[in-house]
């Protein structure tokens, strides 16, 4: 599930200049149109991108700005998570452009209706970032429970329909965004510290603790609890048996029926509202969630756990069927996204981007720090809207990125019994 609340308001954005290579070529381009020289002017030929995606993954700044960089528009298609995965295997000539999750790749990739990205013709695909290239972060391995990147990100040719054990050519998607999820608190109201997945079920906040109803990522932090209780250990919680599924969706119905939970939330908006009553005071819970309580100044914290955290990764996939100027304009996008100005973007919103080397350039020195490095900000840390949304001196939930990406326990995944666990997960939202 992606999960981006993404702001729509780019005039607060900083740091948006052109690079100069890019400059110097359009200042050029006249000279060059009146010679009858340059064969492909975007510009002029208004290049359309039908980009499918979730609504959340659609930003209306990230569009506007590469289209003022380049000429090309981007016309977003929004869809559910589930019709995003439906689309891409029915559907595939209904869009130029796919932001899809990397879980969704094991339904996607054997159709053969995605074509291996050509590494060749990304710049600067040889700097992005090694969590999703070998499953590493600071040179030690991360979680790879579920569907880590690395298992599904290199394809073995372009028209590949099963994905390389090793790092080839082609990549079968180019990250976007991710991230690392925990369970969101009030301290205020829990006037205690809270270190473990087990506190989710803890009786001492009977009706007023809250889980994700969406069943593949749901269980996953069902199971962070079940593990962290001691009930069980997972060979791999992202691939459950179905004695497994069993036990883990038990352990929810007899804390449904205790009246463990309050709620349990689909939308992002209700899990702020949750949080920001206080009606819950611990739940499943997104970093974003997070930031919009904060944003109403209540105190609110993305905690960090010993177990470790529940990661999710989305990316841009290209259908078999694009060729010619659109699939010149779509690695013309992916170029574009990857040269920094996207990447500083996401970063400001409490998202990890997928070349951090670029995005530092489109960044000041405190905000690298305070959102990479875990420092505290030098000065107050604002939304890319201009809203304040961390004071001076605060230090980011998790720390730094080594600390919170090399802290990962597993990852979002669509399982081999996901229809079993799906009837199972509906007879505790049922209980």
């Amino acid at each position: 599930m992606s999960h981006r609340p993404f702001p729509t308001d780019p005039s607060a954005v900083a740091g948006a200049s052109l690079p100069l290579q890019r400059r110097s070529l359009l200042k050029g381009t006249a000279g060059v149109l009146a010679a009858g020289l340059f064969p492909a002017v975007h510009a002029q030929e208004k290049v359309v991108l039908r980009y499918l995606g979730t609504a959340v993954n659609q930003d209306k700044a990230i569009a506007e700005k590469f289209e003022a960089d380049t000429g090309i528009k981007l016309q977003y298609v929004a869809v559910t998570t589930d019709d995003v995965t439906k689309r891409a295997v029915t559907a595939p000539n209904s869009f130029d452009l796919i932001d899809t999750e990397y879980f969704s790749l094991r339904n996607i990739v054997p159709t053969g209706n995605l074509k291996g990205i050509d590494a060749n013709r990304v710049k600067n695909a040889g700097k992005i970032t090694s969590l999703f290239t070998t499953g590493m972060v600071g040179g030690k391995a991360v979680g790879d429970q579920g569907t880590a990147p690395k298992k599904v990100i290199y394809l073995e040719g372009e028209k590949s329909k099963t994905f390389a054990k090793s790092p080839t050519q082609w990549m079968s998607l180019i990250p976007t965004t991710y991230n690392a999820d925990t369970l969101g608190i009030r301290p205020d109201l829990i006037k205690r510290p809270i270190a473990s997945w087990a506190e989710l079920l803890n009786p001492e906040f009977k009706g007023k603790a809250a889980i994700l109803n969406i069943p593949s990522i749901g269980i996953m932090d069902a199971a962070m609890v079940v593990e962290a209780q001691g009930l069980h250990t997972y060979a791999d919680k992202g691939n459950m048996t179905r004695a497994e599924i069993d036990l883990t969706i038990k352990t929810l119905i007899e804390a449904k029926r205790a009246g463990q939970f309050r709620a349990l939330w689909k939308d992002f908006n209700e899990s702020v509202n949750l949080m920001a009553s206080g009606e819950v005071v611990i739940q499943s819970m997104w970093s974003p969630a997070v930031t919009a309580v904060r944003s109403k100044n209540i105190d609110c914290v993305f905690q960090p756990l010993k177990e470790g955290y529940r990661a999710w990764a989305s990316g841009f996939g290209l259908p078999t069927s694009l060729t010619g100027k659109k699939l010149d304009a779509a690695y013309e996008f992916i170029n574009w996204f990857l040269d920094g100005w996207a990447g500083a973007y996401l970063n400001r919103q409490g998202y990890y981007s997928a070349v951090l080397e670029t995005a530092r350039t489109q960044m000041e020195a405190y905000e690298w720090a305070y959102w990479m490095e875990g420092k505290p900000a030098a000065q107050d840390i604002k939304s890319p809207q201009g809203v304040v949304i961390a004071k001076a001196g605060s230090v980011r939930d998790g720390g730094s990125y080594e600390q919170r990406m090399g802290g990962i326990a597993c990852w979002n995944s669509v399982m081999d019994e996901n229809n079993y666990m799906v009837q199972k997960w509906n007879q505790f939202v049922a209980a």
